[in-house]
């Protein structure tokens, strides 16, 4: 008998633009699980909770009441949005299995991570069980904790006959290889370097309505200038790395900074954003040259599928064809807090998916922590 169950994925990314959930309905167990999205939903942040994230994650200065009460701002926030989502999809607390909650970053530089959420304080708000802090298990085997969605992208996107590259544009860019016909043993992934978050960081510097670059509408008409792009990439420290390796968004925003201050340069808000697209477009060019084979196509996911001078530039450097998960039938916002509905899964199941060929780790392991409904 076919084992079928509801869980509802929980994300909320660097960029700290709020809350995505994913009701995902799952249908059979290992790497036999397939997965049909039946409502997503996001909850923007208030502005004063993203204010918090970002003056804490710039500073890395806090109280300990503030840091406390961010704890229970966040898991407030990801309890609303799945009220709201299960209101919407006309579902039950107990028609979902678990929640599955990556919580908020706020700082990873492996074997350091903090992934903030009260899971007992979410169990507790919507009467459902909570599966949490995915990355602990992977960086106490060794591993970097990161990137955790390949194993989503394994189960959704492999094909018996092309080689893909899944392509995520968050706050930070990270990309997974799957080989045609791989196993999950084959396959690669790491973060390439920034996405939108030295785009938001501009954006919230210009002081743009949104705190972002709508729809890229000011990237589009500015100029890029190569040299502080090209500079900036290669002050993030893992530039030339090769993985397993992850990041985090300060010291990405730091090395575009550097780059500007080193070309004395005094670009206008279009310029630095068209730079800053321009600089993600060259970090995951040099990406390419770790992976065992040249891709056949990109299929991205993420905020920055919405900012076509992004799109433009990534296509331009790495001369691939390009699509996003859209095309494909699965709506981009939706993509990753759908992969932590697969992880609670696989954590329900007693499966490791942590893929040690990604993180580095030194064992398969399972992922997550139980919370039990109250």
């Amino acid at each position: 008998m076919t084992t079928t169950r509801i869980l509802a994925g929980a994300m909320s990314g660097t960029s700290a633009d709020g809350v995505d959930i994913a009701i995902t309905q799952i249908t059979g167990a290992g790497l036999s699980m397939s997965a049909k999205l039946l409502h997503h939903h996001h909850l923007p942040y208030l502005p004063s909770l993203r204010e918090t994230i970002f003056t804490l994650r710039h500073t890395g200065q806090t109280s300990l009441r503030t840091i406390a009460q961010l704890g229970q701002d966040i898991s407030l926030a990801y309890a609303a949005a799945i009220h709201q989502s299960l209101q919407a999809a006309k579902l039950q607390p107990t028609d979902i299995t678990a929640i599955a909650a990556h919580g908020q970053t706020l700082f990873h530089d492996a074997p350091l991570t903090i992934q903030y959420l009260d899971p007992s304080l979410l169990a507790n708000q919507t009467n459902i069980a909570v599966i949490s802090d995915f990355r602990r298990a992977d960086l106490a085997a060794g591993g970097q904790g990161a990137p955790l969605v390949p194993f989503a992208d394994y189960l959704l996107f492999r094909h018996p006959a092309k080689s893909r590259i899944l392509l995520n544009l968050g706050g930070i860019a990270n990309l997974t290889y799957l080989q045609p016909g791989g196993s999950p043993s084959d396959v690669i992934a790491f973060d390439t370097g920034p996405a939108n978050c030295v785009l938001d960081h501009i954006a919230r510097q210009a002081n743009l309505p949104q705190g972002h670059d709508q729809n890229g509408s000011l990237s589009l008409t500015g100029q890029a200038h190569s040299q502080i792009a090209t500079t900036a990439i290669h002050n993030w420290k893992h530039a030339l790395t090769p993985p397993p390796k992850s990041a985090d968004t300060p010291e990405m925003i730091a090395a575009f900074e550097q780059a500007e201050k080193s070309h004395h340069a005094n670009l206008s808000t279009p310029d630095r954003l068209a730079t800053a697209c321009l600089m993600t477009a060259i970090g995951i060019h040099l990406a390419l040259s770790h992976l065992p084979t040249h891709p056949q196509e990109i299929i991205a996911s993420g905020g920055g599928t919405l900012n076509p001078r992004l799109l433009h530039e990534i296509k331009q450097l790495t001369k691939l064809p390009l699509q996003t998960t859209d095309d494909l039938g699965l709506p981009s916002p939706a993509k990753e807090a759908l992969a932590f509905a697969l992880l609670g899964a696989a954590t329900l199941d007693n499966l490791p998916s942590n893929l040690p060929s990604v993180t580095g780790a030194s064992r398969s392991v399972i992922l997550g922590s139980i919370t039990p409904k109250p």
